[in-house]
């Protein structure tokens, strides 16, 4: 049917160019010059030939054609051409002899290609008429046009797609969706080919669409998101106006229906149940509830409220915004034992209501929320919570300065305990009564020195001490007049030697620990021992403030330069009590303006400040003092390791040999005393085997032959031994005291026994008895020092013994 059609046409729109081109015939165009209808060209002028001009028709040539043959499109031709041959036409241009070829002799143009309106609307070329002989131009070169004549070949097409647009729900009917374009390639200024109307394929039960514009219109009022939230409808567009044969495009639209708040909130139970401790804490959170809405987005937002008096003072309800959720929390403290079951009503409502849905009903709903309490044991809970206690300050040890009370709040009513928490009280002024609660003073107290005390106070059950509850308690002491009062400070004025009777030498002012409630009033008056005193007057000014002035004519500091003054100070008790303070008052002398100068030759008014020279000077005698202090100490650290040295000598390099005893004490001449001052200058004498004694090497041996003999001293009385009974001294405590040095075997003697020596000489040189006839066992009984020189001596004379025996 396509083929047929398609038929039809091209014989129609070959008919129509076929009388088109024979009614055009007539049409002549004068050739004046280079272009057609211009001035005459003067090289074809010049031989007097006559005017010519081209003839031709206006070219068309029809799309798409098919046909085998070559398509006919027109033919040009001069008027000169007298159909002899002699006439060579050719073209040039746009598709000159590829897609054009012309006849050279009779001008025919034919195209021998397929050619498409949409890709190329015309085609612009050049005709020329030649001498076939000469190949001289007989017309001037010519343009024309050849134009591609349209059919209805392109189809409508959506080229903006896909289309996806949008409607609210619940819409007017004719409520505009949105706008669909299709477009036609076609020539829309031939024919009805680019005419394009629109129609719905699928869908119209909910949409239509305007033929002309393309808008897409709601069909119906009730389109309904929670229904249906999407629609996908067919739009078609035609050309040719719709009409027979007409080619169309179609595409599929998208429509989305979007939400608006039509569905209020919905609980999905009547009635939800909870349960919660009786000691949960303010704004414990109990559970949570939520309403259901049909919406989305924004419209499903919601708040909760409670509705009922009772809900709304114990309970609180918020809103979880990311889940739109009821959150039930506590407002108050819960008692099992007052109310073991809560009712609450709690609402919701949508947060954005639109008020074009007011009439669809309320937007909010209810629900009951039980919330049962459960019973835990609790610890005792004071009543009634005051927490300040008052008491004087001389109250008596074991005085009651109150009663606290604590109830065990637990059905089971448990008896309570009472304590102090001594890290409040580490001073235990306070005692409570375990049972009654009854606290009592535990020490003097004294405002004074403590005017408020705070104490914690524990209640726990009897059975139960894990059970416990804490009170702050804040003690106050009450003020007692128990304090005399007292002068403010040591006062001290001065009076000039001239002054006048009358003359104001001191104001006094006095200080008191106690605080009265009605406030401080003191009495200032001489006291008894100063009643004949005529030298000053005291003046109670009545502020708690005393004035003193002179009463006579001037004062001799010769005489007498320092009075004193007892005054009396009383307070307005209850009881009054009352001290005595003196006033020093110094006479001094004072220039003629009654400015001091000097009390008691010495000036009265000194310098607060020091001179920059006097500053220095004393800076400089610091600096001294502190470099004699640190020399000095260099100097006593250096004699101090001195002696170190000398004391930690050992004691081996200093012993003393020798094998006789000497002249004796008178012998002075043979002594040489600075050789036993010296002591470390005495160089050991090496000997041979010698002996002790003469029992030991024979009656023909002399002791002198192998040792020098040490030089004999008589002692003077002038003589300071203090030297070397210090030296001796120092060595033994020494000895004695360091318990870690082994004792070495050696031993030093001196050629002088020292005055008033009880022991006698322990020398055996010049003991003549053999060394078996003396016991040494008595030096063991010495002590310590000694105990070296007996394990000696009693060792060698068990040498002797055995070579006896």
């Amino acid at each position: 049917m396509a083929k047929g059609l398609r038929g039809f046409l091209w014989t129609m729109l070959l008919l129509f160019c076929a009388l088109q081109e024979l009614g055009s015939w007539a049409m002549h165009t004068a050739v004046e010059g280079p272009g057609l209808g211009e001035p005459g060209d003067p090289a074809l002028l010049a031989g007097g030939r006559v005017k010519r001009g081209w003839v031709w028709n206006q070219f068309f040539v029809v799309e798409e054609y098919t046909g085998t043959e070559p398509l006919y499109v027109g033919k040009i031709h001069s008027d000169s051409d007298e159909g002899d041959g002699s006439i060579k036409y050719t073209i040039s241009g746009e598709g000159a002899g590829t897609i054009f070829l012309i006849d050279e002799i009779t001008g025919d143009i034919h195209a021998t290609e397929r050619l498409d309106r949409e890709q190329k609307t015309f085609y612009t070329l050049r005709a020329q008429a030649r001498d076939r002989q000469t190949d001289q131009l007989l017309e001037p070169e010519s343009e024309f046009i050849i134009k591609v004549q349209d059919i209805n070949d392109s189809e409508p097409r959506f080229l903006e797609g896909p289309y996806i647009g949008s409607v609210a729900e619940l819409s007017p009917i004719g409520t505009s969706v949105m706008q669909v374009m299709a477009s036609d390639a076609d020539d829309p200024t031939y024919g009805s080919s680019a005419r394009v109307v629109y129609s719905v394929l699928e869908g119209e039960q909910h949409f239509t669409v305007d033929s002309k514009t393309g808008v897409i219109r709601t069909a119906v009022a009730d389109l309904d998101r929670e229904t249906q939230d999407r629609y996908e409808v067919v739009i078609r567009a035609t050309d040719m106006a719709g009409q027979l044969g007409g080619l169309s495009g179609s595409t599929t639209v998208t429509i989305v229906v979007t939400d608006v708040n039509d569905n209020p909130p919905r609980f999905p139970q009547k009635m939800y149940q909870f349960s919660i401790v009786e000691t949960a804490p303010v704004g414990t959170a109990i559970g949570r509830v939520k309403a259901e809405d049909s919406d989305v987005g924004e419209n499903t937002d919601m708040t909760y409220q409670v509705k009922d008096e009772e809900g709304v003072e114990m309970f609180k309800v918020t809103t979880d915004s990311n889940t739109q959720e009821a959150v039930i929390t506590v407002q108050k403290p819960l008692d099992y034992e007052s109310k073991k079951v809560h009712t609450v009503v709690v609402e919701a409502l949508n947060k954005f209501v639109d008020p074009r849905f007011v009439d669809l009903g309320t937007f909010r709903d209810q629900t009951i929320v039980r919330v049962s309490v459960l019973d835990v044991d609790e610890p005792p809970e004071f009543r009634p919570p005051s927490n300040l206690m008052e008491v004087q300050e001389d109250a008596h040890v074991g005085s009651v300065v109150g009663v606290v009370t604590a109830l065990d709040p637990d059905t089971a009513n448990h008896p309570v305990r009472y304590a102090i928490d001594r890290s409040t009280d580490a001073e235990r002024i306070f005692d409570i009564d375990a049972k009654t609660g009854a606290i009592v003073t535990g020490k003097v107290l004294d405002r004074e020195t403590a005017g408020w005390h705070n104490i914690t106070v524990l209640a726990m059950e009897a059975d139960n001490h894990s059970q416990v509850s804490r009170a702050s308690l804040r003690i106050r002491i009450l003020d007692v007049n128990d304090n005399p009062p007292e002068l403010a400070t040591p006062y001290e004025a001065a009076v000039c030697e001239d002054a006048k009777p009358g003359q104001l030498i001191q104001t006094i002012s006095v200080v008191d620990r106690d605080e009265p409630q009605s406030g401080h009033r003191f009495y200032f008056t001489l006291a008894p021992e100063a009643t004949n005193n005529h030298h000053f007057s005291l003046l109670d000014i009545q502020d708690n403030t005393a004035a003193v002035h002179t009463q006579r004519v001037g004062f001799n500091r010769q005489e007498q330069d320092v009075y004193l003054l007892p005054i009396l100070v009383v307070d307005s008790g209850p009881p009054a009590l009352s001290s005595t303070g003196t006033l020093t008052i110094r006479v001094c002398g004072c220039d003629s303006n009654g400015a001091i100068q000097s009390c008691n030759s010495t000036a009265y008014v000194v310098s607060a400040t020091l001179s920059p020279g006097a500053l220095i000077a004393l800076l400089v005698c610091v600096l001294i003092l502190v470099v004699l202090v640190l020399l000095i100490l260099t100097l006593k650290r250096h004699h101090k390791s001195h002696l170190t040295s000398e004391d930690d000598e050992d004691m081996r390099d200093n012993v003393i040999k020798y094998n006789d005893e000497g002249g004796g004490e008178q012998d002075t001449e043979a002594y040489d005393m600075s050789a036993l001052r010296s002591l470390y200058d005495f160089s050991e004498i090496k000997a041979g085997d010698g002996g002790g004694g003469p029992g030991e090497g024979g009656p023909g041996r002399n002791p002198a032959s192998e040792l020098h003999a040490l030089p004999q001293w008589v002692q003077s009385p002038d003589l300071d031994f203090s030297v070397f009974r210090d030296y001796i001294c120092r060595k033994v405590e020494q000895a004695d005291e360091d318990l870690s040095v082994p004792p070495y075997d050696s031993f030093q003697t001196y050629a002088f026994e020292g005055s008033d020596s009880p022991v006698p000489s322990l020398s055996s040189i010049n003991t003549w008895s053999s060394g078996s006839e003396q016991d040494f066992s008595y030096l063991g009984g010495w002590g310590p020092r000694f105990r070296q020189l007996a394990a000696l001596y009693a060792g060698r004379r068990g040498e002797e013994d055995s070579e006896e025996s």
